[in-house]
């Protein structure tokens, strides 16, 4: 069961990062880190349907780290890439090369491979308030200095720093997510008494202001790439931090663990990174992601300058 709400929230994860990239993808430069970026997603029917699925998500997220790891759960979600991947071919009618095919496969080959070889267990202590207090700050900390280097270097850079301190917001939401979803299972009411359950509002919020901003600071290859990575990254360290978490290291299993997960990894810079998904056929030609996503809702018939673009053109839905 763990492992089917995992995947089902991965599949809300991957439409979420489509609908929610299409609200704030018009919205003015200078919006950047302020809350009129937030205010112009709301107005924006197709950002709200991202956001319903960014609450499917959360739930289905919820019950599964309430049961399960956060080393098993948050991994799983790398599977957003392939869903996203499958969504472009199918729903846009991209055509998928090799490219797509190899990404997608060293993606859930490493992803099995990490599973299997660590063997993740313990996971059931209870963390104390000087536990939350060290993550807390230091998961606080670093989103901080990601949030500051996206004040220099190009869009790409911006992306992925804003990427990065979003998915550390998640990485420490989900951990919060795993207490509060105890304290629900035994009374609503008494989940209302405990901070992480405010907590979980505060940095689940923050989170999702960063992503907004990471899909408005530049292509989406560099604010999904860190996202992706990122959470998973970090989730496995806090699992082992406040839950006690255990992974399989003992002889050959640390480094083919190691390498599961460089391989995982990989795969997912190297889908994040492909035409498919930024959109992009070659320098000089084609169109941005973005684009072709408003023009298949938008106008869903032929559309010239797709077809110039070297993808396959929109038929009528």
């Amino acid at each position: 069961m763990v492992y089917v709400l995992a995947v089902a929230a991965a599949l809300a994860n991957a439409l979420t990062s489509v609908f929610q990239r299409m609200g704030v993808e018009d919205a003015p430069e200078e919006t950047t880190m302020r809350l009129s970026l937030m205010a112009h997603a709301i107005r924006r029917g197709v950002w709200l349907l991202g956001f319903a699925f960014m609450i499917c998500s959360f739930l289905m997220q919820s019950f599964a780290l309430h049961i399960g790891r956060l080393s098993v759960v948050q991994p799983i979600l790398t599977m957003e890439l392939l869903f996203l991947v499958a969504i472009l071919g199918i729903w846009f009618r991209f055509s998928i090369s090799i490219r797509e095919w190899v990404g997608a496969s060293a993606i859930a080959f490493g992803l099995a491979g990490f599973l299997y070889f660590a063997a993740p267990g313990g996971g059931t202590e209870v963390p104390n308030n000087l536990g939350w207090i060290v993550v807390g700050g230091t998961a606080t900390f670093f989103i901080c200095v990601t949030v500051v280097a996206t004040r220099w270097g190009p869009r790409w850079w911006k992306a992925a720093m804003f990427g990065s301190a979003a998915a550390i917001a998640y990485a420490f939401t989900a951990a919060l997510i795993k207490t509060v979803s105890n304290y629900a299972a035994n009374d609503w009411v008494t989940m209302l008494y405990h901070w992480q359950t405010y907590a979980v509002v505060a940095f689940g919020l923050l989170g999702l202001f960063l992503t907004q901003n990471a899909f408005h600071a530049g292509p989406l290859a560099a604010s999904q790439s860190t996202l992706v990575l990122v959470d998973p990254l970090v989730s496995i360290c806090l699992g082992i931090a406040l839950y006690g978490d255990t992974l399989r290291t003992s002889g050959a299993y640390g480094p083919l663990e190691a390498i599961s997960l460089l391989v995982m990894f990989m795969g997912a810079v190297f889908l994040s990174n492909s035409p498919l998904i930024t959109g992009m056929k070659s320098e000089g030609k084609g169109v941005e992601y973005d684009e072709m996503l408003s023009r298949r809702l938008k106008h869903p018939s032929r559309d010239p300058a797709l077809h110039d673009s070297g993808l396959p053109p929109f038929s009528s839905a």
